[in-house]
């Protein structure tokens, strides 16, 4: 058997990790700056998330959802804490697109409606509904087709008013990320994110705050919307979430009342992934992670601000894009091949910086001085 050849690979196999650094085959040592799509959150094989994996793996990996899991409540608890919802509410999954499914599918429960907003550049998953709100038709099959999904321009204001008007009473939900990753490192508006929430309150439409990539602390918030100074109806989270193990969930708010079988999953919740779940987050406590991204994040902005190849410098925290003008279209293969740094790209030419929050200002300082160099060619 073949492996389905869906992904542009790169020739190159990590054989080893530790903090913000990976090896590959032949003991060539890289920076990375991406960490596997935003996934790494506290750095590869941290001590703790390492020691906490082990050890529950030596007691019981996983059961399903039938029988009482402390660790789920734990979870909750600690999510809870550390993100300032207290009294919000958790349901456990795998992904970031089954958080996204799980979330619209959620709001139509509760209001009993069908259609949902979504915008340009967005991004949301690859499955039924969460690929039907994402931009981009290449990506949706013909069976995910549907006529419920109402694309906005991003950050039009006048143009969401105008949406509530026409449909406000059979709109299901608003979904938005904080900062589009996918879609180029574009940060949703504070005004806008304010109006969303408002026309929510007053259509009883659900605010779906997509923070998948954009979240678990990254921009020095622990929900990147959190800037916009309102709360969102439901909290979507996964990447960073795990720190490599596959675990996701949706935050959700006290109106919400659940009912035996309203959601549900096989593997969401397991043992593994709140024992990885809870280990990153005890790791961005203890060790302010959330504060170091914002701190080095402001940095490397600054810094990056000040070069003037670039078109623009976008982002907040540790998720940046730096768009590049087309003269220069080799620059992140060049930091790759030539420079060992792994980093991510938005078309049509935009660098994404997503490394891991506990990332260092020298590890920073090493990344803009061969960034310099790579752009001069």
């Amino acid at each position: 058997m073949n492996l389905f050849d869906v992904y542009p690979l790169n020739n190159i196999e990590i054989t080893k990790a530790l903090g913000s650094k990976v090896w590959d085959a032949n003991g060539q040592e890289y920076l990375d700056l991406y960490g596997g799509h935003a996934v790494i959150s506290i750095g590869h094989t941290h001590p703790h998330y390492v020691q906490r994996l082990t050890a529950q793996l030596n007691k019981v990996g996983f059961y399903s959802n039938s029988v009482l899991i402390p660790l789920q409540v734990q979870l909750a608890e600690k999510l809870g804490k550390v993100s300032g919802k207290t009294d919000y509410q958790l349901f456990l999954c795998n992904s970031g697109a089954e958080a996204n499914e799980n979330a619209l599918k959620l709001a139509s429960f509760y209001n009993g409606r069908k259609k949902v907003i979504a915008f340009k550049g967005a991004f949301h998953g690859r499955t039924s509904l969460a690929v039907s709100a994402t931009d981009n038709p290449k990506i949706i099959a013909p069976v995910n087709e549907t006529d419920h999904i109402i694309f906005l321009p991003h950050n039009d204001e006048a143009a969401l008013e105008a949406a509530f008007s026409e449909y406000g009473n059979d709109i299901a939900a608003v979904i938005i990320e904080g900062i589009q990753g996918v879609g180029g490192i574009k940060e949703a508006s504070i005004s806008f994110l304010q109006k969303i929430r408002s026309l929510c309150d007053a259509y009883n439409a659900v605010y779906i705050a997509d923070s998948v990539q954009c979240g678990y602390g990254r921009t020095g918030n622990f929900y990147s919307h959190d800037y916009a100074g309102v709360d969102a109806d439901i909290y979507t989270m996964a990447k960073g979430m795990g720190n490599g193990f596959p675990v996701a969930g949706i935050s959700i708010a006290p109106k919400f009342k659940p009912w035996h079988g309203m959601l549900g999953t096989t593997f969401g919740g397991n043992h593994l992934a709140c024992a990885a779940a809870l280990a990153v987050l005890e790791v961005i406590e203890q060790d302010n992670l959330m504060q170091n991204a914002a701190e080095v994040g402001d940095y490397l902005i600054s810094e990056l601000k000040k070069i003037e190849a670039i078109k623009e410098v976008r982002g907040r925290g540790l998720m940046i894009g730096i768009d590049l003008p087309e003269s220069l279209p080799n620059v992140k293969n060049d930091l790759l091949f030539k420079y060992k740094i792994f980093t991510g790209e938005a078309k049509p030419n935009v660098i994404r910086l997503l490394p891991a929050l506990n990332l260092t200002k020298t590890q920073a300082d090493q990344f803009l001085n061969d960034f310099k160099t790579a752009l001069k060619g």
